[in-house]
């Protein structure tokens, strides 16, 4: 399970440059379309710019003028009324280049180990939701501490980064031995890396990026949150509406094991089974029979014989 490198050694196909990442961006799910949204919008941005430069208009009239005011969060409350939905926005606007890609990077790794253990509808969830707990941390604590109080009308936050690091803390609290290979460092827990970045976060909080800081600890806190929720059996369920989102569901009783098993469970169960045979068979497809795992392999010849 926590082998993270396919096996392309040997004789057999071999995929072409690229191939795995052009049809990971053909993939129709959240995974890849919370992803590719980030991408388009920093390409709208950088679009944005260099029509700017060209007229000779200042950045700071254009970008922060314009698409901040818009699209980023305000830590003023008074100005949230009127640019409601910069909420969500923000989760997705990045003006730097090095910005979104240490985010986006961060998503890909640990979006891929989420995905072992839930299915992309709690990937969805859980990026909303922790990019929604971030916003809330900035606002309050920006609108709490005298430090603060200068800055309030101009600051704004954007950034994918609470919503990353709510999956990071759901992976890391949710499978806290899972180890992963880290350059210069080895093999190590993905809940010590998560620590050590919300500890990080904490001690930065009084330096120069206090927000974006203030909203990585608002998304690992959801992050938490979602892991206690979930192991103690509540299941999102859309039919509740904003009233109970969480809901533990009714169980019956399974005829097969005799273990109580919800609808939603077996259902739950059958999707993710299902795109674990469909990822099987895309790997397949780019690498070759013999670059399967031996569980991959005998999940794959329990699906044959259904």
């Amino acid at each position: 399970m926590n082998n993270m490198y396919g096996n392309f050694g040997g004789s057999g196909y071999r995929p072409q440059p690229g191939a795995e990442l052009k049809a990971f961006f053909k993939r129709k799910d959240a995974f890849a379309r919370l992803l590719i949204i980030n991408i388009v919008v920093m390409l709208f941005v950088s679009v944005v710019r260099l029509i700017a430069r060209l007229y000779q208009l200042p950045d700071d009239l254009v970008v922060d003028g314009y698409l901040l005011e818009y699209l980023a969060v305000p830590a003023d409350p008074l100005h949230l009324p009127f640019r409601f939905w910069t909420v969500i926005t923000y989760m997705f606007l990045h003006v730097e280049f090095f910005h979104i890609l240490f985010n986006l990077l961060w998503f890909y790794w640990f979006g891929k180990i989420f995905l072992e253990y839930f299915d992309q509808r709690y990937l969805l969830i859980n990026y909303i939701a922790g990019g929604l707990a971030g916003a809330v941390m900035y606002i309050v604590f920006y609108n709490s501490f005298p430090l603060f109080e200068s800055v309030v009308p101009v600051s704004k936050l954007m950034g994918a980064s609470a919503a990353v690091m709510a999956v990071v803390a759901a992976v890391a609290f949710y499978v806290p031995n899972y180890t992963i290979q880290l350059f210069l460092v080895g093999r190590i827990k993905v809940f010590y890396i998560a620590m050590a970045l919300f500890i990080l976060d904490f001690f930065m909080i009084a330096g120069d990026n206090a927000g974006g800081h203030l909203a990585h600890i608002g998304g690992a806190l959801w992050g938490y949150i979602f892991v206690l929720l979930y192991s103690k059996g509540y299941r999102f369920r859309l039919k509740n509406g904003f009233k109970n989102p969480f809901a533990k569901p009714k169980m019956k009783k399974s005829y097969t094991s005799g273990r109580p098993v919800s609808d939603e469970e077996y259902r739950r169960r059958k999707i993710e089974e299902q795109e674990q045979i469909d990822a099987i068979l895309d790997k397949i497809k780019l690498s070759g029979y013999k670059s399967l795992t031996a569980s991959e392999k005998e999940l794959l010849f329990r699906a044959s014989k259904k």
